[in-house]
């Protein structure tokens, strides 16, 4: 997809404006929401095997912003009407070519200022599902996955925090302390 087509589909998409409890306060376009540092609902998937890996994918170099950093499993947001979990299973058969029970952990809120003179403000749900698996990426999304041993990857973001995504730094340690 161009980035000129990339554009335009952002800005058909919308996304929950929220107050710091997670209460819809609106519907803004998902890019302004964006550029302008509104805070919305998010959800980050955390995809783990029957080894305690974690399913990383690396977001495709032309994404509108974070383009070619590692990631969690899927992340996205919830269209108005849409109940984030059914937004959640849609968005992992979307990215990954896969779906899985899934489970919300915990959530919590970040801002952080990314590439493109955008910011991200989030109320991001953090959710988490169990499969063995290898996906089909969606070219348009990801360009690559790995499996990583939990450890290895809080060693990895610790030593190169530049190679992943802010929000997959933000709340690693937390994921992995939820987990027991």
């Amino acid at each position: 997809m161009s980035a000129t087509a990339q554009i335009n589909t952002l800005l058909e998409e919308q996304v929950i404006l929220v107050d710091i409890s997670d209460r819809q306060i609106g519907i803004a376009e998902k890019l302004q929401a964006h550029r302008d540092g509104s805070l919305h609902r998010a959800f980050s998937i955390f995809v783990l095997n029957s080894q305690g890996q974690l399913l990383l994918q690396r977001r495709a170099k032309h994404k509108y912003h974070s383009g070619g950093l590692w990631t969690n499993t899927c992340c996205s947001h919830p269209r108005p009407n849409e109940m984030t979990l059914d937004a959640a299973h849609r968005r992992l058969q979307e990215e990954m070519g896969f779906d899985c029970e899934l489970q919300e952990l915990f959530s919590f809120v970040y801002r952080a200022n990314l590439d493109h003179e955008l910011t991200e403000y989030e109320f991001d749900h953090v959710l988490l599902g169990y499969c063995d698996r290898e996906p089909v990426l969606n070219p348009e999304e990801a360009e690559d996955w790995k499996w990583i041993d939990l450890k290895t990857l809080q060693t990895n973001i610790r030593e190169s925090p530049q190679f992943y995504t802010y929000w997959l730094r933000d709340c690693c340690d937390r994921f992995i302390t939820e987990l027991g």
